[in-house]
């Protein structure tokens, strides 16, 4: 399960805001997992509640967007939604796209607290 490598990553990411920053708590986590990022969201937010206490991200409200996968379609110059890098073109049929939204998984805000 690579979602809890990646949870352990976002926590590090918040912990060195921390370091920098000087807050003592995150309140709200708001991520963005893509639906082309390879991710599996339920399992990540499990990880994330896994690796949490202790950390300055213990009891915060965790929101993650699924924003849904783009890709530009070479075949028809068109661009397109598609839920999987696998998936061919839905306006042509062909597999000559190239995926160019939803490939991200990123923290998108932090609401931190000093106390």
């Amino acid at each position: 399960m690579h979602e809890l490598s990646l949870a352990g990553g976002i926590v590090r990411l918040v912990e060195d805001a921390q370091a920098r920053d000087h807050f003592k708590r995150v309140s709200h986590l708001r991520l963005e997992a893509g639906a082309l990022a390879g991710v599996e969201v339920r399992a990540l937010r499990f990880a994330l509640d896994a690796v949490s206490p202790g950390t300055c991200l213990e009891g915060a409200q965790i929101d993650i967007d699924e924003p849904p996968g783009t890709a530009w379609c070479m075949r028809c110059a068109t661009s397109v939604s598609i839920a999987s890098r696998t998936d061919p073109c839905p306006s042509c049929g062909g597999h000559q796209i190239q995926p160019t939204g939803g490939t991200e998984l990123r923290v998108l805000d932090l609401l931190v607290h000093d106390d």
